[in-house]
């Protein structure tokens, strides 16, 4: 059996093109086509074609994010015996010829009639079964026999010139980079890849946590260097990385750019203090200006280097840092005019904890609360009809409010209030209520013994089912298994 895998923006063309990808039978024993997936963005259909390594791709051109043509142009050399199918709204001489060095087989203009998508079939599957099954996996086998054997050690020419065929790099020459991740090592790393594509040819492959990239290209070491790290800050902000990379070699000699590539990171990796300097100014640059999910993982970027070792000093550096926190979000000690008020934050409360569950229960609940009321409090780069309905919600959101009450409260169209949610909070105002509801919701199961029904009532929700629905949703377990 071939797999198929179908990338499209559209639902009702994804759908279609399932339903006759199912439909196709070639001989009464059925079809030769088995469904890999679908994928509704460039890094969707990404992200696929690396796990499920389809034989068969038709791929939409105008898809968010990447375009059809880049993923293909990204995969093309690693993957050369895979066929893709191109399909679009409409016929683009530029794109054809795009297309052509690619090993397109077939250009389709939409809509797809049930015939031609059959003939188109029928015409795959014999260019199918004309090529090597083993191609794919003497890649794969090449690749990371040369990542992570023979690339750090010495090799042949001989050797060096097998590599060079069996991978299509076009160089002799070549830079190592490692990059070690704390999470979701393959979605970053494929992000990593992308971004080096876009200038550089480079193969990749991933051991533990570090990710490990040969450019092929007879290149500028410094300038690489210069734009690799300006690249990596960029896009790897919510999660902790340390990078390596190593000098510009011959084929033969790469180990020297392995080994240098790696021993810098191991320099990087022991300066635990400047990374947790770096996360704590970007966190308090960010905090309230970003949503909530990047601002926790900033925090977590900080404090769980530091928890790694000595759980008492690292408790003195987290009451500074929520020192620092509160002061930035609510003016507690730099603002002139004094309060008796306590503040909601107390962080002396750090030194009394017992242990790292302790730590990471009272993290959780505060930081929260600081977040919140950043989001507030730091809004003044909204318009001030956006602080006003973001006042008003947060005031109201565990009764049936609308979006037109909370229009009305800031005396602005519900259109306009919608607008200036997708414009400067990147969502809309279901998401962010349904946001509020259900992180006070998960709040007050921390801090209390209130049942499912209870809390669902408190947040605004009358159908407890519902409530608990939503809730997995957005924090992935049901409230009686965050209670257990």
């Amino acid at each position: 059996m071939f797999s198929v895998l179908i990338v499209d923006d559209e639902e009702p063309v994804l759908d279609s093109y399932e339903f006759m990808l199912r439909s196709y039978e070639e001989t009464d024993s059925g079809s030769p086509f088995t469904l890999a997936g679908k994928a509704r963005t460039g890094y969707e259909a990404l992200k696929l074609i690396y796990e499920a390594e389809p034989d068969l791709v038709f791929m939409d051109i105008n898809i968010p994010g990447i375009d059809g043509l880049s993923v293909l142009e990204d995969v093309y050399r690693k993957y050369p015996r895979m066929v893709c199918i191109l399909s679009t709204a409409y016929e683009r001489f530029d794109l054809a010829q795009r297309a052509i060095p690619l090993g397109v087989f077939v250009y389709l203009v939409k809509p797809v009639s049930k015939k031609t998508f059959f003939e188109t079939l029928e015409q795959a599957l014999v260019q199918l079964r004309s090529r090597p099954r083993e191609r794919f996996e003497y890649y794969n086998d090449s690749l990371q026999r040369l990542m992570r054997k023979d690339i750090w050690v010495e090799m042949s020419e001989e050797t060096w010139s097998w590599y060079r065929e069996q991978l299509g790099l076009p160089s002799d020459y070549g830079i190592i980079l490692h990059v070690e991740l704390e999470k979701d090592l393959e979605i970053w790393q494929l992000r990593i890849a992308e971004q080096l594509s876009y200038k550089h040819h480079c193969v990749h492959d991933s051991m533990l946590n570090r990710c490990m990239f040969l450019v092929s290209e007879d290149l500028n070491p410094a300038v690489f260097r210069q734009r690799t790290e300006k690249m990596l800050r960029e896009i790897l902000v919510s999660v902790g990385w340390y990078c390596g990379i190593g000098g510009l070699y011959r084929g033969p000699e790469l180990y020297h750019s392995c080994n240098e590539a790696l021993t810098e990171l191991a320099a990087k990796r022991k300066d635990t203090g400047g990374h947790v300097r770096r996360h704590i100014a970007l966190l308090r640059q960010k905090i309230g200006l970003v949503p909530p999910e990047e601002a926790k993982a900033l925090f977590a970027a900080v404090w769980e280097p530091l928890f790694s070792e000595d759980f008492q000093a690292a408790k003195l550096k987290m009451v500074s840092l929520f020192t620092l926190l509160v002061d930035d979000v609510f003016g507690a000690w730099s603002k002139d005019e004094t309060s008796d008020a306590p503040l909601p934050v107390d962080p002396a409360e750090i030194m009394g904890l017992a242990g790292l569950g302790a730590w990471k229960h009272w993290a959780e609940l505060n930081f929260d609360r600081l977040v919140l009321q950043a989001n507030l409090d730091r809004s003044g780069n909204y318009p001030l009809s956006l602080v006003k309905a973001l006042a008003f919600i947060r005031e109201n959101y565990a009764r049936g409010i609308q979006l037109s009450d909370a229009a009305e409260a800031a005396l602005v169209s519900p259109a306009h209030l919608s607008r200036l949610f997708a414009e400067h909070l990147k969502t809309n105002f279901i998401d962010h209520v349904t946001a509020l509801r259900i992180n006070e919701a998960e709040r007050l199961f921390k801090e209390s013994l209130i049942t499912v029904k209870e809390a669902a009532h408190a947040v605004g929700y009358q159908d407890p089912n519902y409530f608990s629905k939503t809730f997995k949703k957005i924090k992935g377990v049901l409230p009686t298994e965050l209670k257990q």
